[in-house]
């Protein structure tokens, strides 16, 4: 958890509130990369918090740095979801809104930190894990369907 959410969570409590994060789908090639989070052992694209201050860009260019070991150009927005509710395995409740981005590796080795990242793996379109959430799926739905600045 950023240092951002667990101070807001400190006041809050478990009660909604809304986050927002920045995800990127990293494409090579044809296929695209998924991470095995850590937090509920499913697969989504990487991502997380932006934090204060950061731009949605800087935050997907760096969580895709920190989960994945890959520098990343973003190449495009995929667009901006918002009308979700998520419930975290700590019974956190939020409405994330994500700002999805389209990204390259440009550099770096594939690599997971075996905590917040189990694995990394390449897959194709057509033979993608199921998502942890309604929102990565929709992502990918959009992604799939070649749709760009799709918002929800």
């Amino acid at each position: 958890m950023s240092s951002y959410i667990g101070w807001l969570r400190d006041r809050i409590g478990p009660d909604p509130i809304q986050l927002n994060f920045a995800a990127v789908c990293i494409r090579d090639g044809n296929r695209v990369l998924l991470q095995r989070r850590g937090d509920n052992d499913a697969w989504g694209f990487p991502g997380g918090s932006i934090e204060l201050w950061e731009s949605a860009e800087e935050a997907a260019i760096r969580e895709a740095a920190e989960e994945t070991g890959l520098a990343i150009k973003v190449d495009g927005l995929l667009g901006v979801y918002s009308k979700y509710q998520h419930v975290y395995p700590s019974g956190d409740i939020a409405q994330p809104i994500t700002i999805f981005f389209c990204g390259v590796p440009i550099g770096g080795q594939l690599r997971g930190d075996g905590v917040e990242t189990l694995d990394l793996r390449y897959f194709t379109l057509d033979e993608m894990p199921p998502l942890f959430n309604q929102q990565h799926r929709d992502a990918l739905n959009d992604l799939a369907a070649g749709r760009r600045g799709v918002y929800r």
